[in-house]
């Protein structure tokens, strides 16, 4: 019997997609009739965050903006939130409101939802959005130049420090990108991990000089490996004043070069060793 831990987020799509239970997964959201974007995301205690290391505050923009990304990803234009909280019967009501408050921060308002009581505290958000084009993962060709909105490293080396740091929101600059990108993601689990889902998608290489990356303010680059920078990633045929880290090749995977020779990152595993 194959595991989670074996197959992996990808192994465990393909393979519901092999059966015909899921469909259209292949993009940072769903497309639901002509412009409707709609994307969803859970956030877990002890899995994607610790509340020693997070007010709660933070963790409402924090579970916001982690799916506003999706919808940035897309091009889209935020309608609103669907919120469900689950949290223990001991929490104070100050804690929620401040976590309510942290989400109003976003400038996306909640429209629904639920809250109930739990263990522990995990947190599911539901953005719709609207958007006249959605580039997805799978339309990068050779030739096209690879982009990223701005800095990575930030969540890598905040982590080191037992910290987290606020996800940027980038729904302006994926509204531009998606006017004309080949393909276009947000970069949450770590450059090498989704850079490998636009070259599996669109069926090409995706080759990156790892000096070319801008890193943030006291990041290693070790840290891009990490993930949860939320930053767009594109492929485009112009870089249209982006910071480019590289290139689409004909050809599959990915090479990440430093000073030319072989380098490697890690990344962010869904069912891997739990780990905020």
């Amino acid at each position: 019997m194959t595991t989670l831990s074996q197959a992996g987020e990808l192994g465990l799509l393909s393979e519901l997609e092999r059966r015909g239970l899921i469909a259209g997964v292949e993009h940072d959201a769903a497309r639901v009739g002509a412009d409707l974007v709609v994307t969803q995301d859970a956030l877990v205690e002890g899995v994607h965050f610790r509340l020693d290391w997070i007010a709660w505050h933070e963790l409402g923009f924090r579970a916001a903006a982690v799916n506003l990304s999706d919808l940035a990803a897309s091009g889209a234009t935020p309608e609103g939130l669907l919120v469900t909280l689950a949290v223990p019967r001991t929490t104070a009501v100050d804690d929620v409101v401040a976590f309510y408050e942290g989400i109003a921060e976003t400038g996306v308002r909640v429209i629904g939802g639920d809250t109930t009581a739990a263990s522990e505290v995990l947190v599911s958000v539901t953005a719709l959005g609207r958007s006249p084009r959605v580039p997805g993962r799978d339309g990068a060709r050779p030739g096209d130049v690879l982009v990223v909105t701005g800095p990575l490293g930030a969540a890598g080396a905040a982590f080191r420090r037992r910290q987290y740091v606020r996800p940027p929101l980038r729904l302006d600059e994926g509204r531009r990108l998606a006017a004309a990108a080949h393909a276009l993601m947000d970069v949450s689990d770590g450059l090498a991990v989704d850079l490998a889902h636009i070259a599996r998608r669109s069926g090409v290489r995706c080759v990156v000089e790892l000096a070319q990356v801008p890193l943030a303010g006291g990041a290693l680059l070790d840290d891009v490996g990490f993930g949860e920078d939320f930053e767009l990633l594109a492929a485009t045929a112009h870089a249209d004043g982006f910071p480019v880290i590289g290139r689409v090749e004909a050809g599959e995977g990915v090479a990440l070069l430093l000073d030319g020779e072989p380098y490697e990152l890690g990344g962010w595993q869904h069912f891997g060793e739990a780990g905020p």
